[in-house]
């Protein structure tokens, strides 16, 4: 999946550069910041760009947070999400183009017939920037 055109295009057109000024940059969770020294574990998600109807008042602009899990296999990388307090899922299948650059699908496992292709920027062990076709879906630490 992550292998597929959509993907692969989507990534292609998507400027993620990491910096310092980018939305994702600044700390936008409660949790403790970690120092780990690779992507695995326990990590924090936020997305926007689209409503969820299991929101009261959600619109577009409004941020969607939750926990998430990062595994990594090979060239691969598994995100595992949540939002609505728990009640949503959502998880990325995403292949790692060289050190830093990450295309693949994100599918909302609630409503399976969600999927959307995602792209990716691994900044550094404590912030993963990525854009959706609709918005960010975003990982800090």
């Amino acid at each position: 999946m992550p292998d597929d055109l959509d993907a692969t295009a989507f990534a292609a057109s998507v400027d993620l550069t990491g910096s310092a000024d980018d939305d994702n940059a600044r700390c936008w969770h409660d949790g403790d910041r970690s120092t780990a020294a690779d992507l695995d574990g326990d990590w924090f998600s936020r997305w926007n760009g689209g409503t969820d109807p299991t929101i009261p008042g959600d619109t577009n602009d409004k941020w969607k947070h939750g926990a998430a899990k990062l595994r990594m296999t090979d060239d691969r990388i598994y995100l595992l999400f949540t939002w609505g307090d728990g009640r949503r899922i959502g998880l990325i299948d995403a292949r790692r183009n060289g050190a830093r650059n990450l295309a693949g699908k994100y599918i909302n496992l609630t409503a399976p017939e969600i999927v959307r292709p995602w792209a990716g920027l691994i900044v550094d062990t404590n912030r993963i920037d990525g854009r959706w076709t609709n918005g960010r879906l975003d990982f800090r630490r």
